[in-house]
């Protein structure tokens, strides 16, 4: 039976953690220096409507619709290589893993991501983040429909999430109540886009940068526990 914690971390990854953001914009150059701005174009007209369809990106299986009609171009096989050795360690945010490392002193810090089955971790863990949360990462298709099997994976008196999604954040805020601090973090196109006025309940706590955890005060996130 997992041992409780007073107090788990849940954290996300795509902008929180890493500069997902950056690594979209170096694909879109990859994309159009093999094939041209039109195929670029299509490409994220595939990934768009994967998205809108199940609710969270998927680059493999947009790059898998993306080959018809470009089978006989020797460009495409290429594509897979630059997707899984993507240098994602040189796109974590500034002090990400001094972070968790702050966490370490007084929580069980763990990733909690939403994802595809294959891309989703070897990012985690080609970024380095696997290993500094020491294995603790949870990935799912709709991490907010999931939280139950998040409290019976790492038990704990209290939980906070870090996400830049403060829609999301509320959502799961609804769903644990008082016994979930949320964290948005102001970084990314979707914290900058968010209406933060349509928020409600509003997060509990702002930051502009991951790097900001490393000043919260220990004493009360345990005392929260």
């Amino acid at each position: 039976m997992p041992t409780e914690h007073n107090l788990v971390f849940l954290l996300d990854v795509d902008n929180t953690l890493l500069d997902n953001d950056r690594f979209a914009e170096d694909l879109g150059a990859h994309l159009e220096k093999a094939f041209g701005p039109e195929q670029r174009a299509r490409y994220w007209s595939i990934y768009n409507k994967i998205r809108d369809e199940f609710g969270y990106a998927d680059y493999l299986a947009a790059l898998q619709l993306f080959r018809a009609g470009l089978d006989d171009d020797p460009a495409l096989l290429q594509m897979s290589r630059f997707l899984l050795e993507y240098p994602f360690a040189e796109r974590v945010f500034p002090r990400s893993i001094e972070a968790i490392r702050h966490l370490k002193a007084f929580s069980a810090p763990a990733i909690l991501s939403d994802g595809d089955i294959v891309f989703q971790p070897r990012k985690v863990q080609r970024a380095g983040i696997w290993d500094a949360v020491e294995g603790r990462v949870m990935i799912y298709l709709h991490k907010e429909r999931m939280l139950d099997s998040v409290q019976r994976h790492y038990p704990a008196r209290h939980y906070a999430m870090v996400d830049d999604k403060p829609q999301l954040l509320a959502k799961m805020k609804k769903i644990m109540a008082d016994k979930l601090t949320t964290i948005f973090v102001r970084q990314g196109h979707y914290a900058l886009q968010s209406d933060m006025a349509a928020i409600d309940p509003q997060p509990d706590v702002t930051i502009e940068s991951i790097g900001d955890l490393t000043a919260l005060d220990v004493s009360r996130w345990t005392a929260a526990a």
